[in-house]
């Protein structure tokens, strides 16, 4: 085997085309790491940010991006128990995965359901395992309750109008094209409104029965967070999830008072860690994937060397579902 990769490397914080595709050494796991031969990386807004050095922890270069990823077991570090080589898995373990090789701590290791494929594996952890507690953890989301998915053409989007079907919600999906309402209602949603209608407050409290909606999961922020509380029923959950406006958000703790609002922010990585909420998530997913009723929607795919084109995609708002970069092409 080569003693060498390719991957892409991060030496300044910028935009996209700052990442460089070079040949690098393979690295070799160290106690308690195993090392995959990656087939698919997930790519999520939180990469892009990441490389901006806007993410919610510091960029440290030089990196190779990649917090999500799937492949094969490829060798195991000392002190590693209950990992077989030869077995697919996905990983969180935060970067590495632009590269033909990564490394992964054995503890950031999400097994994968039977009958994914390795692009739909890296799909498939963060987006749906964030669905789930923004749904359940966190929104404390009942069936027949309303729910407002904001880009629900995303990859978290999608996988959030699955879920809260599944989970017997009524969903109103926003986005920004005809086109990606176009998929939300075939995932199910029972309304879909784009983003920049002009009543689209209006719109929404009407189509929660004229009272606002209990649960809203709220990725947009800056100005539109405001639009959030505003569609909010009374004793809302607005679930703060992600700030793809990258501006800003204004909060009054006053307006949250009036009608007995509450923000919650949902950080994947720092729920990642209870093992005991993160079993509960997988328990109620698995037989989910297993049974059809959730299937990662598998967006555009890239090869290594047009990362920097995959990350422009999506901030150009130019994709939809999880956008999937194999290092293999």
């Amino acid at each position: 085997m080569s003693e060498t990769m390719r991957a892409m490397v991060v030496e300044r914080l910028g935009p996209p085309d700052v990442m460089e595709l070079r040949e690098v050494p393979r690295p070799e796991p160290g106690p308690g790491e195993v090392r995959l031969k990656v087939e698919a990386v997930g790519i999520n807004f939180a990469d892009v940010l990441a490389v901006a050095g806007e993410y919610l922890t510091r960029t440290r270069v030089p990196y190779t991006p990649g917090m999500e990823f799937a492949g094969v077991v490829d060798a195991v570090g000392e002190g590693v128990q209950g990992v077989e080589v030869g077995t697919r898995v996905a990983s969180l373990g935060g970067r590495g995965g632009l590269a033909e090789y990564a490394l992964s701590p054995a503890a950031a290791l999400i097994p994968v359901p039977q009958g994914l494929s390795g692009a739909q594996a890296a799909a498939f952890p963060v987006s749906y395992f964030t669905a789930y507690h923004g749904l359940k953890t966190l929104g404390r989301g009942e069936a027949g309750e309303w729910v407002l998915v904001q880009a629900a053409a995303g990859a978290l989007g999608t996988a959030s109008i699955q879920l809260a079907k599944a989970m017997g919600l009524h969903v109103i999906a926003m986005a920004s094209t005809e086109e990606k309402l176009g998929l939300a209602r075939d995932l199910g949603a029972d309304v879909t409104l784009l983003q920049d209608d002009p009543d689209r407050v209006k719109k929404v409290r009407e189509a929660a029965g004229g009272k606002g909606v209990p649960l809203i999961l709220e990725v947009v922020g800056g100005a539109r967070f405001q639009e959030s509380l505003e569609m909010a029923a009374n004793l809302g959950r607005i679930i703060v999830i992600g700030n793809a406006s990258r501006e800003p958000a204004n909060l009054r703790p006053v307006e949250l008072m009036k009608r007995n609002v509450t923000v919650t922010g949902l950080w994947l990585s720092s729920l990642m860690p209870d093992a005991e909420l993160t079993r509960q998530a997988a328990q109620a997913l698995t037989p989910l994937v297993a049974s059809g009723q959730v299937t990662p929607q598998i967006g555009p795919t890239y090869g290594l060397a047009e990362s920097a084109r995959a990350f422009q995609d999506i901030l150009d708002r130019k994709t939809t579902g999880k956008v999937i970069i194999e290092p293999g092409r």
